[in-house]
């Protein structure tokens, strides 16, 4: 298992585990990330910026911090 964050360019993942505290985790779950839903990365920001993910057909930039929180398992 790794963090969102970490994930590559273009690879494709599976939410496994968010860990948030509540406010952020209802923020990620109205975002559409939830356990066991797929993502990629389409494109990350400079200087460990944001990072653009594709959820289904939605299209959502998370700042990094964020991203770590994510834990995901790859294809």
């Amino acid at each position: 298992m790794q963090l969102l964050s970490q994930l590559s360019i273009g690879t494709t993942a599976v939410i496994a585990a968010i860990e948030a505290d509540e406010s952020l985790f209802h923020r990620l779950s109205a975002l559409g990330f939830r356990v066991g839903k797929p993502l990629s990365i389409i494109r990350r920001a400079n200087f460990k910026g944001p990072l653009q993910v594709r959820l289904g057909t939605t299209d959502v930039i998370l700042r990094a911090a964020e991203a770590a929180r994510i834990h995901i398992n790859t294809h």
